[in-house]
C-alpha cells in the first residue's frame, strides 16, 4: 500500500509507531490523518469568517478544505490562520482570510464557471477559487512569485488552475469571456480590457484606489456596468502597464 495526496489537500500519510522499544511503520488512513493546523482552519472558518457574515457554504467549505499554511513561506507558517495579512516575499502578502472569503463570496460562482485572477500572489485564492469554479486563469506579474505559487497548485493538483507569469493589464484574451474576474492589487482605475472581458451577467470583484481604496463588486450587464462600493480595504498597488501615463 503506497501514500497518496488528494486534490484538496487531504493526504494519507505513513505513521511511525513506538512500543515497548520497538518501531513499527504503519500506514495511517486518511480518515484518521492528524492534520497539525485543521483546529486552526475550523478556528479561522468560526471566528473571522462566520462570526463576520460570512454565510456561503461552499465558500466556508472551500476555505475548509484548502491548506493555507502550505501558501506560505515556511518560516510563517504558524501565522498562516492568523486574522491579519502575512509576508509571502517579494514584497507582497497574503490576504487575511476575512477578505479572501469576502471577495470569494461577492463572485457568486456556480460550478460550471470560468475565473480571470489578476495577481496570483501565494496562489491560495486561486485555490480556494478552483473548488468554486470550472476552471481558474491567474496571473502574476512577479517571476518568482508566480513560479513558486505554480509549483505549489501543481503539487497539491489543483489542475484546473492555470498561471501565467506577465503583466494582467491586458488579461488573457484568448480565454476570454470569464464569468467571474478578481483583482488581488488595486488599479486606480480598472484596466478596460479586464471590463471587455468580463461577460454580460458576469461579476468583478476589485480594490479601487491608491491610498485610499475601496473593494467593489461590479455587475456587467446588457446597458453597462454596475457598481457597489463594499468595504474599505487595503492593497498593493497594481503594477504594470496600469501605470503608464
Amino acid at each position: 500500500m503506497t501514500t497518496t495526496r488528494e486534490i484538496r489537500g487531504r493526504v494519507r500519510g505513513c505513521g511511525w509507531v513506538y512500543w515497548l522499544g520497538l518501531v513499527v511503520l504503519t500506514i495511517v488512513p486518511s480518515s484518521a490523518q492528524q492534520d497539525a493546523f485543521q483546529l486552526e482552519r475550523e478556528a479561522m472558518i468560526e471566528s473571522q469568517l462566520v462570526e463576520r457574515g460570512i454565510a456561503e457554504d461552499r465558500v466556508l467549505e472551500a476555505m475548509r478544505r484548502v491548506p493555507r499554511h502550505l501558501f506560505v513561506p515556511s518560516d510563517v507558517q504558524a501565522q498562516a490562520y492568523a486574522d491579519r495579512p502575512v509576508q509571502i516575499g517579494f514584497g507582497q502578502t497574503i490576504s487575511q482570510p476575512y477578505i479572501v472569503g469576502l471577495m470569494a463570496e461577492l463572485l457568486d460562482l456556480q460550478p460550471g464557471d470560468r475565473v480571470l485572477e489578476i495577481g496570483t500572489g501565494s496562489g491560495y485564492l486561486a485555490a480556494v477559487l478552483s473548488l468554486l469554479a470550472a476552471e481558474v486563469y491567474t496571473i502574476e506579474i512577479i517571476d518568482s512569485l508566480g513560479e513558486r505559487a505554480r509549483d505549489h497548485l501543481q503539487r497539491l493538483r489543483f489542475d484546473n488552475v492555470h498561471v501565467r507569469i506577465g503583466d494582467g493589464y491586458q488579461g488573457w484574451p484568448e480565454a476570454a469571456p470569464f464569468d467571474a474576474i478578481v483583482l488581488t492589487a488595486a488599479p486606480e482605475k480598472i484596466p478596460q480590457p479586464l471590463i471587455d472581458q468580463l461577460a454580460v451577467g458576469g461579476r468583478m470583484v476589485v480594490p479601487v484606489g491608491s491610498y485610499f481604496q475601496d473593494l467593489e463588486l461590479i455587475s456587467k450587464t446588457e446597458e453597462g456596468l454596475e457598481r457597489r462600493k463594499v468595504a474599505p480595504v487595503r492593497f498593493e498597488q497594481m503594477q504594470g502597464e496600469v501605470l503608464d501615463p
